[in-house]
This record gives structure tokens, sequence and C-alpha cells, in this order.
């Protein structure tokens, strides 16, 4: 009879612990889908056609769009995209290379910079290459570390906020300075979860004049218009306040709270006095 009242016991617990798990599953699902700008779709037609020269010029891109724009050998191309927290950013960027002869060849590199400027290293990826003298293209990419959501001063972790993406050559012939080139860029995030959720949150996100966005104009009823970006993901900076961990808390929690009910059924006494053997038994 206490066999079976165990296993009823932990029977009724499983089914629980099934039925918690899948109330947490439905509930979470809404919000932690992935709502990063790459999983936006556009038209080719929409896409940037230019580049910027400079940090102050650079073309706005979302994530999960080809941006394509036409320059000459030696010049720097600018664009900017934003990035949120517990997003690997993946930037690849393919350079076409002219038909007729160069004279030598060519060494094409991409940098990656955050919204302080600050250059950030690629996890891994091709960020530098050299093209043949007889090579129609090269392919450059840069994965970069995972945004965090919240940095100490002194680190060079990549925060939320504007990215800069620069594409220029390193070693060029003087000969071939000024070819024409055709350039494309796309940027791409992964989401990385819970796994890279830290406890703490930026004020505001690294987008350059967002400082003074909103301060109000004394000579006119007019807003300040100082952001240098106006680009951000979908659903706006999350900040790192939500993350998949308080799914798994949640979950943890009722695991325990159904292994302490198991536990105290499987040890628990049957209620009634143990037989004693009868004297000279």
């Amino acid at each position: 009879m206490r066999i079976t009242s165990v296993l009823r016991t932990a029977r009724a617990a499983a089914l629980a612990m099934t039925a918690g798990l899948v109330l947490l599953g439905g509930a979470a699902s809404p919000a932690v889908a992935d709502s990063s700008p790459s999983a936006v779709s556009s038209e080719d037609g929409d896409a940037p056609t230019q580049a910027g020269t400079s940090f102050r010029t650079a073309t706005e891109i979302e994530q999960g769009r080809k941006a394509t724009a036409n320059g000459s050998a030696g010049d720097y191309m600018y664009w900017s995209f934003p990035a949120d927290a517990e997003q690997r950013p993946t930037v690849t960027a393919t350079v076409q290379l002219p038909e007729s002869t160069r004279s030598a060849s060519s060494t094409w590199q991409l940098d990656v910079y955050d919204g302080l400027r600050r250059r950030q290293a690629c996890q891994y990826g091709a960020q530098t290459r050299t093209a043949a003298q007889d090579a129609d293209l090269v392919t450059l990419t840069c994965v970069l570390r995972t945004v965090r959501a919240w940095s100490e001063p002194w680190a060079n972790d990549p925060l939320p906020g504007t990215y800069y993406v620069r594409l220029t050559t390193t070693e060029l012939a003087t000969a071939d300075l000024g070819v024409p080139v055709s350039a494309m860029v796309r940027v791409d995030s992964k989401d990385m979860g819970g796994a890279a959720a830290v406890d703490g949150s930026l004020a505001e996100p690294l987008v350059p004049g967002i400082a003074v966005t909103g301060a109000e104009n004394t000579d006119s009823d007019e807003d300040s218009t100082a952001v240098l970006s106006s680009l951000e993901p979908e659903d706006g900076w999350s900040s790192g306040w939500w993350s998949s961990r308080w799914v798994w808390t949640a979950a943890g929690g009722v695991l325990a709270a159904l292994a302490g009910v198991a536990g105290y059924a499987l040890t628990r006494g049957s209620g009634r006095p143990s037989r004693v053997p009868p004297p000279g038994a």
C-alpha cells in the first residue's frame, strides 16, 4: 500500500511539473521572441545606395538589410547600425573590384566602432584580406563580441547603441588610387539569450547626441534634434531589463518545490506504529 501511495504521489508531482513548465513556456514565449532588427524584412529597393565619408556622415542601415555604395579605391566608406544587449552582430562586406587589370594587389580592411568610437575587436572572421591583382571581389567578415547591457567604465566591452562600420584599403598601389569600386555591406545578429545577461543596465544607449534629445529650446517651442543616429531596434532599447534567465529562475523554483514534495512523500512514515515482535520471538 505504501509503495502504491508513493507511486501515485510521484506521478502527481511529475504531472504538476510538466504543467508548470508548459505554463512557463507559454507565458514567456512572447517576451523571449526575437525582436532584433534583423527579424525585419525589407525590399532591396529600400536599401541605402551610398556610404558616408566620416563618422558624422555615416549612412544608417538596419540589421538584416543590404546596403550598397559606389566609391573609389583609397576612400573611406562609413555605415552605422543599432545593436542591443544580448545580440552578437556579424558584419559582412563584399567589395566588387573593376574588371580591368590593376597594377598590383590590394589589401582591404573592415573596422567596427561603438557609439564612443572605440574600435571593437572581432571575435572571429576575416577582418583583413588581400585581393590579388586579377581578383574580381573580396569578402570581409567581422563577428563582434556579444553586446552587454552594462560594463565597467574602464572596460572595452560592446554596449547597446550605435555601431559604425568603416571599409577602406590599407595597402594599395599608387597607380590604383581612385579606381572605381562598389561595396555591399550587411549586418545580422544572433540573439544569445540569458546566457549573456548581466546584472545591470545603461541609463541610455550609446547613441551620439542622445543626451540632449528633447532638451527644450529657450528661443522657440521646438525640441532639440541633435541625435546623430535615428535608428533603434524595432521594440526599442531593452537595456537588459529582460532575459531568459527570468524564465529559468522561475522554472528552477517550481522544480525545487516539486522535488521537496516528492522527497517528503518518499520519506514520510505510514502513520502506523511499527510491529514489535513478541517476547521470546
